[in-house]
């Protein structure tokens, strides 16, 4: 038999001891210093695959900074992660950039494409706050004066001028068209190849324009045809750019296909519907590692396609390296508040990310940024070489 009066007053103990603990931990809880850090890319559309990519790319270094319960200023910090669909559209883009300043984030990794990040850019500058982007390269987004801007990547003149040298130098292009999509992204690495290629002392044949939603090429085609292309080089995405090659395949087309970063993904060959000719394709990506660096790389591809099983499309170490580089300065500043760590930001040294060294120049730029050129072979992405 059991005293139910002893019973009684054990349970009403337990009851209390738990309460107590309960109260206990939310204070714990509540100690906790909150860090938002926004992320934005587009998440619907043609390129949501990218968006998707950069956006796991931050949600992994949120995830990891979480586990390793860093702290900012003694307290340890809760890393959140909001994350926004632009669309790839700059009215979008602006109005997801005003949502999170309204929503007090502490920092903001993106836009992707420099058609969103540049406007969103003024956004975030009027309020303070703290804004890398881990793939836009148009030089425009760093050059408007503001101290909040970051860019992960080398820009469009690096990148574009580098593609032109290639061209004429290394595959010896005699006949060369361009194309682009008006995007600010497109237009601006289009221009800076043709500047190249002109500087290397040949003429861009004929230039056409499309849209980053086109999807029939015809006529731009043939009129590129009657000028015997070595080379066509287009500006843009490769949600675009992959029916574009598979068109060219079937106007019997054979020249080499060139583009930036925006066609260099590893779904290029799925979007041309497997009619990539083995070294057809030369792009380059902004960033990129040497050798010494390849180990770590390589592990967060292998970590990234665990965790969320899909590989890396493009730029989401960078992503990754944005958010980690942002961290660190608030851990350098004791403060999570963009007036107290932005300057220790700006002035970043030191830092090695999986992607490289990581430190800014004046304008917030990449110091020292590296390209990549890779090609395809039997529909896997190969790399060429890295250039600084």
């Amino acid at each position: 038999m059991f005293n139910k009066k002893e019973t009684s007053v054990k349970i009403s103990a337990k009851v209390c001891a738990a309460a107590v603990l309960g109260t206990v931990t939310s204070v714990a809880m509540a100690d906790d210093l909150v860090v938002k850090i926004g992320h934005v890319a587009p998440l619907s559309g043609p390129i949501a695959h990218l968006g998707k990519d950069n956006e796991n790319g931050a949600r992994m270094a949120v995830d990891e900074l979480n586990a390793k319960g860093v702290q900012i200023g003694g307290r340890k910090a809760k890393f959140v992660l909001l994350a926004e669909d632009d669309a790839g559209d700059p009215k979008q883009g602006t109005a997801v950039a005003q949502k999170l300043v309204d929503a007090k984030v502490n920092g903001v990794v993106g836009h992707l494409n420099s058609g969103t990040t540049i406007p969103a850019s003024k956004v975030y500058a009027d309020a303070g706050i703290a804004q890398i982007s881990p793939s836009s390269t148009n030089p425009k987004y760093t050059r408007q004066g503001f101290k909040t801007t970051f860019r992960m990547v080398a820009d469009d003149v690096h990148l574009g001028g580098t593609l032109g040298r290639y061209a004429v130098k290394e595959l010896h292009a005699k006949s060369i068209a361009v194309v682009d999509d008006r995007t600010a992204y497109g237009q601006g690495v289009a221009d800076e190849f043709s500047k190249a290629v002109a500087a290397a002392g040949v003429k861009v044949a004929v230039r056409e324009f499309t849209t980053d939603k086109a999807a029939d090429f015809s006529a731009i085609l043939t009129s590129i045809k009657s000028v015997k292309p070595d080379v066509i080089f287009y500006g843009g995405m490769d949600a675009v750019g992959g029916p574009m090659i598979r068109q060219m395949k079937q106007l019997g087309i054979s020249a080499k296909f060139m583009g930036g970063d925006g066609i260099c993904s590893s779904e290029l060959p799925k979007l041309a519907n497997g009619t990539i000719a083995d070294d057809q394709v030369v792009c380059a990506e902004a960033g990129g590692v040497e050798a010494s660096q390849n180990g770590a790389l390589e592990k967060f591809k292998a970590d990234f396609k665990k965790k969320f099983g899909a590989n890396v499309q493009i730029y989401a170490p960078y992503a990754y390296d944005a958010v980690q580089v942002m961290a660190h300065a608030m851990v350098q500043a004791g403060s999570a508040e963009p007036s107290k760590y932005l300057p220790v930001l700006s002035k970043i040294t030191g830092f090695n990310g999986v992607t490289g060294a990581i430190a800014f120049d004046e304008k917030g730029d990449i110091r020292n940024g590296a390209l990549t050129l890779y090609t395809f072979r039997a529909g896997e992405r190969k790399q060429l070489t890295v250039v600084r």
